[in-house]
């Protein structure tokens, strides 16, 4: 399948031990950052991402949307809620579309370097929903369109991760 996949049945079973965390949001504490700018797109990913966390357990009380005036920024908000240490997951969400300068380049590869960082630096899972397409278009058709939400997607990415982590750090030796 091209795409995301959260079906188990097309992981195939094998030797060894096999480690997935499941999409359950029950006791989960999850954040949002999303940008503003390409709003007509970034809030659909966000009704997506919302969607998802609360239709998989996930209480209204442990589920917050912090928004930043643009994707450039979602790293830094990324980080300073990683490191209150509140949060299972964070989703970062935003639409970078190319336009007819040189600043498509420049943000989408900072913004995804700036999240990774923060993940690996803080050990909260933040997951990459940031689109980064051509046209509007695309970006209209990965929020909602014919091509699904990756709102959602990032979100059931965001519920996956922190619960295989939390699987990882209880294993006894």
């Amino acid at each position: 399948m091209k795409g995301p996949s959260f079906n188990d049945e097309e992981v195939k079973d094998g030797p060894g031990l096999r480690l997935k965390g499941n999409l359950s949001g029950q006791g989960l504490r999850i954040a949002v950052v999303a940008a503003r700018f390409n709003l007509f797109v970034t809030s659909k990913l966000v009704e997506g991402a919302c969607e998802a966390i609360l239709s998989h357990g996930v209480e209204e009380k442990d589920l917050a949307v912090s928004w930043v005036p643009g994707s450039f920024e979602v790293p830094l908000v990324a980080l300073e809620m990683a490191k209150t240490k509140k949060w299972d997951a964070l989703v970062c969400l935003g639409a970078v579309i190319r336009g007819e300068t040189a600043h498509f380049d420049h943000v989408g590869g900072e913004v995804a370097r700036g999240i990774a960082t923060v993940s690996r630096e803080t050990g909260v899972p933040l997951t990459f929903g940031i689109l980064t397409t051509y046209t509007e278009e695309q970006a209209i058709e990965r929020a909602g369109g014919k091509l699904g939400n990756w709102g959602y997607y990032a979100a059931l990415a965001a519920l996956e991760s922190a619960n295989l982590l939390r699987l990882l750090r209880n294993m006894e030796e």
